[in-house]
């Protein structure tokens, strides 16, 4: 990850290399590419939000910001200290910048004004100021800058440099200016393009709908169901296809012994695409107290493929087992063909088992006078309900009174909607948190034939049209323009360019991401495609949006990615309503490349505390496995960051103006990293990569020091020893990692900011660049062992020269 320039650095100590006619085209360069990019964030590192009751202090930020009430009376407290040092005069004169200042922590672009949008990055001490803005503020107030900075971490840092700058107008302002001035304050609050969907889900200019993704678990098996049980561990049991369902915790970690194992009666192959296999599973809604779960897989018997419903129960033994021994067969039907499976369970609101069972394979339900879907003799091509409770002692299932065909003649009671044809994933509305409005609807993706997928709302006794019908069009002519179909229509059908295999989804009712609620999102499996609904109550039709991933910096909060692999197999629920989605980078269900993603919307949060869990207690048997994000193709790196707010944040220092003073060399330390690429390498023969240090001890290759101007010991520009002589490092990927290893190397515990473009000072021309591109993890023992270019080549000038500040 590249660190950007600290904006601390007066400007007068950036000394370009290039020529002044190039400065205007530099920097409109980088405006543009700037523009766009930024986005509301929080010092925290998360989006702003609405907080429960309005702010008191910083009024302006009631309605969308980044301070809840807590954080407005801190700020409240820090003004009226600092305003303790004023008459009245002084009071009425420079209260309102101050109070401006230092609200700018409550902004939605707080992140930005501070410099503070990448955790690696250096942060400003105060939020940056438009240029005409601080002239006013330092003509009026200039010297109650030393006031605002008085109360960090190490004021007496600063001390010096106020008292310089406080007499400079231009030095005062190329401290606290931000160059950008569409984010600058006062520009950011009347900049009408950056206000005028602040808060909402953000768009690309095709009006797609900018989410990002956190990856919760990885290295599954074709994961083909998440569900919770309701009880108040926030537990989620996830399902291979092989067989598996593990239990995970609240924390994200695994429990190493399987929840169930079936790989040994699960009908399913390696085959890439095989339909067949562990399909789902279901807890009873009272698990706590019946203790049952519910499973839906493949088997064959007597050499004839089948779909096995079966009931496991709780193991007396342990609360994360199922007792294998109890599976009880529910249900069987036999399958003409491998395909068209269907494989949904789930429990609806009314306390009944819904099953979802495809038309029997093939293509086209070739089965029969209309096939199977239209037959309502036969269970294929169906959505049953049963009832499974209270059913120890007789036989496994009984029919609801209120079943649609119960009492009708050469019809299977069970049968509760009819004509689908290969329905995967579905799931039940929970309602509107505060109105409760869609409780109980139930949606399904069913998979199309040759054109067409769609999204049904499940009703009684309602015929979805299938093999009449594909979508909105005719695949039989004949059944097609029969009338007495009476068929219902999708809410919702996409032809096969946007994708070919549906995937259902739920309607989002979290907490977290208060901008999604209500939105219906769902996906294509062969496409990897992401898309939502959004139900327009007034007409009953649903509006559709496609999903993508956030661009430039939108998805750079800490743990968010902005990827995901291809085949999105099935979508879950937590029990706290938020939202995931299983997916895979090859669809067999021998290959471990299924993660798990929670779906992030990036413009807005829930107020903090507002949707804080507490997890009841897990006894645990076995052991944890924990997690750890994956890397790889459809999974970058994700970033490991620290939140705080400002006044925890490490103080940065600004250095002073360049001296031609003598120069400082600091902590020419003895490391015994010898000049290797991304391996140590020991010097050869005796004294072989050593040279003396001005204190007379030996120095050795990758031995490093700061060059300072002004007799700081703490920081200065990073020189490092190589082939005998002392020479300079370009910034170009240098992070906070690469700073950490060079402080440690002198003794220090951190680096407390990187900083770039010769900000500490620049190499004279008799000086070599030596290294270039470095890139450290953070814990290597020196630059050498760092990913980086070759000793001594280099596509950097002087005037890119990195320093560090250590601490």
């Amino acid at each position: 990850m590249n660190v950007e320039t600290c904006n601390l650095v007066p400007r007068y100590i950036l000394q370009p290399t290039f020529s002044r006619h190039l400065l205007l085209p530099v920097l409109l360069l980088l405006l543009h590419a700037w523009w766009g990019c930024c986005h509301p964030q929080c010092l925290d590192y998360k989006p702003p939000f609405q907080p429960h009751q309005p702010l008191v202090f910083c009024k302006e930020y009631s309605k969308f910001g980044c301070c809840d009430v807590e954080k407005d009376e801190q700020i409240s407290h820090r003004f009226y200290t600092i305003m303790e040092n004023f008459d009245h005069s002084g009071y009425v004169t420079c209260g309102r910048y101050i109070r401006s200042i230092l609200c700018q922590e409550c902004s939605p672009y707080a992140a930005h004004l501070y410099d503070a949008e990448d955790a690696n990055t250096p942060m400003r001490m105060l939020p940056g100021l438009c240029g005409d803005y601080c002239s006013d503020y330092w003509h009026q107030c200039r010297y109650t800058l030393g006031l605002l900075l008085e109360d960090s971490e190490s004021p007496q840092q600063f001390a010096n440099l106020t008292a310089t700058i406080e007499e400079d107008r231009r030095k005062f302002c190329d401290f606290l200016e931000l160059k950008d001035q569409q984010y600058c304050y006062p520009n950011v609050l009347t900049n009408t393009e950056l206000n005028a969907n602040l808060g909402l889900v953000r768009e690309d200019p095709k009006g797609c709908l900018e989410l990002c993704l956190q990856e919760v678990a990885n290295g599954l098996r074709n994961p083909v169901a998440m569900i919770h049980a309701d009880d108040g561990t926030h537990r989620f049991f996830v399902a291979e296809q092989l067989g598996y369902v593990w239990v995970y915790l609240a924390n994200g970690s695994r429990i190493d012994r399987p929840f169930l194992n079936l790989t040994q009666a699960v009908l399913t192959s390696p085959w890439a695409g095989d339909e067949r296999g562990f399909l789902c599973i279901a807890l009873h809604p009272r698990f706590t107290t019946v203790r049952k779960a519910y499973v839906y897989y493949s088997v064959s018997v007597k050499k004839q493929e089948r779909i096995r419903i079966s009931e496991f129960t709780l193991s007396v033994h342990d609360d994360n087992q199922l007792d294998h021994s109890s599976e009880r067969t529910i249900m069987e039907v036999v399958e003409p063909a491998s395909n068209h499976n269907g494989g949904q369970l789930l429990f609806g609101h009314d306390g009944y088992l819904y099953i979802f069972i495809g038309d029997g394979g093939r293509a086209g339900d070739p089965f029969g006078k209309f096939g199977n879907s239209q037959n309502k003799s036969v269970l294929l091509g169906k959505v049953l309900r049963i009832d499974v409770d209270n059913n120890d002692d007789g036989a496994p299932y009984s029919i609801p009174s209120d079943n649609p065909f119960l009492g009708e003649k050469e019809t299977r009671p069970e049968i509760y909607a009819y004509g689908v044809r290969n329905m995967w994933r579905c799931s039940i509305d929970r309602g509107d948190p505060a109105t409760g409005a869609g409780r109980g609807r139930m949606f399904c993706g069913d998979v199309g034939q040759n054109k067409y997928e769609e999204v049904d709302l499940i009703v009684k006794g309602g015929n979805y049209g299938w093999r009449a019908k594909e979508g909105f069009s005719c695949y039989d002519r004949k059944l097609c323009q029969n009338s007495s179909l009476d068929d219902i229509l999708p809410i919702f059908a996409y032809p096969h360019k946007l994708g070919k295999s549906v995937t259902g989804g739920y309607i989002y009712r979290g907490c977290q991401m208060p901008n999604l609620n209500g939105l219906y999102i769902f996906g294509d499996f062969m496409s990897g495609r992401l898309m939502s609904l959004k139900e327009n109550t007034t007409t009953g039709e649903w509006q559709y949006t496609e999903i993508c991933m956030g661009r430039g910096q939108t998805c750079r909060f800490p743990k968010l990615i902005d990827s995901h692999y291809k085949y999105i197999i099935s979508f879950a629920e937590d029990e706290a309503g938020e939202l995931y989605f299983l997916a895979t980078g090859v669809p067999s269900a021998t290959a471990r490349t299924g993660v798990i993603y929670k779906i992030v919307d990036p413009s807005r949060r829930a107020a903090p505390g507002k949707c804080s869990i507490k997890p009841s207690p897990v006894k645990i048997k076995g052991k944890l496995v924990h997690f750890h994000p994956k890397e790889g193709k459809g999974n970058p790196k994700i970033l490991v960051t620290f939140s705080f707010f400002l006044p925890q944040r490490p103080a940065i220092s600004t250095t002073m103006p360049k001296t031609r003073e003598g120069k400082l060399w600091i902590g020419e330390k003895l490391e015994s990293a010898g000049e290797g690429n991304q391996v140590y390498k020991k010097p050869r023969g005796k004294g072989r990569g050593y040279k003396k240090g001005r204190d007379g001890r030996r120095l050795r290759a990758g031995s490093v020091r700061l060059v300072s101007t002004d007799g700081l010991l703490d920081r200065g520009r990073v020189e490092i020893f190589l082939r005998g002589e002392w020479g300079t490092v370009c910034d170009d990927l240098f992070s906070a990692k690469a700073g950490s290893v060079v402080c440690r190397q002198l003794g220090f515990t951190k680096a407390l900011a990187v900083m770039k473009r010769a900000a500490l000072g620049e190499a004279d021309s008799s000086v070599r660049i030596l290294l270039d591109d470095v890139e450290c993890e953070g814990g290597e023992r020196s630059l050498l062992a760092c990913k980086r270019s070759r000793v001594g080549k280099h596509n950097c000038s002087h005037g890119e020269d990195v320093g560090v500040i250590c601490g």
